[in-house]
């Protein structure tokens, strides 16, 4: 289940309901899909062919197209991050830069971690959202955010987008911004 911590305090909140609860009102939709449904070979497999991603969207496409038809998403795809992936690094330095997008920024995790780094309103700040498998966040269009790695580095996600060329990053300065 995903986890939250308010960087400003510290404050951890857990439990699906009231992870649920914060992230609404934070205006960041939070959804759990069963990850058990994942054949047991995929769920902690990192390095993916072509047939094994397509095994996986097929395994979640129920949840994926209900999703879709919710949310106006017109394309969805599969990312698999872990040492493995050439240049990780130089990849995950991309990511972790705040920014915004056009339109919502989407992960189901199917396995591993990641972890979100959103701004939230003015009395929160700046809160992390730690998602494992059958996490399902959208972070809306114009808000700050950037998305990375746990310390294991292993991560596989669907991500959807409602252009189908998919979203362009729009760096966002911010001067309230610390790293943590």
């Amino acid at each position: 289940m995903a986890e939250i911590r308010i960087r400003n305090t510290n404050e951890r909140i857990q439990g699906e309901e009231n992870v649920r609860a914060f992230l609404d009102k934070q205006e960041v939709l939070y959804e759990h899909w069963n990850p058990s449904k994942l054949a047991p070979e995929l769920q902690e497999k990192f390095v993916l062919n072509d047939e094994e991603k397509a095994q996986i969207l097929s395994t979640f496409d129920a949840e994926i197209r209900d999703l879709a038809a919710r949310r106006g998403y017109q394309t969805w795809d599969l990312i698999a991050l872990s040492d493995a992936t050439p240049n990780l690094d130089e990849l995950l330095k991309k990511f972790e830069q705040v920014h915004t997008h056009t339109e919502d920024e989407v992960r189901a995790i199917t396995a591993g971690r990641g972890i979100f780094i959103i701004k939230g309103t003015d009395d929160v700040g700046y809160f992390d959202v730690e998602l494992e498998a059958g996490d399902v966040i959208s972070v809306p269009e114009h808000k700050p955010h950037f998305f990375t790695l746990m310390d294991n580095r292993q991560i596989v996600a669907v991500r959807l987008f409602i252009e189908t060329e998919g979203w362009i990053a729009h760096p966002f300065e911010d001067a309230t911004f610390q790293k943590a």
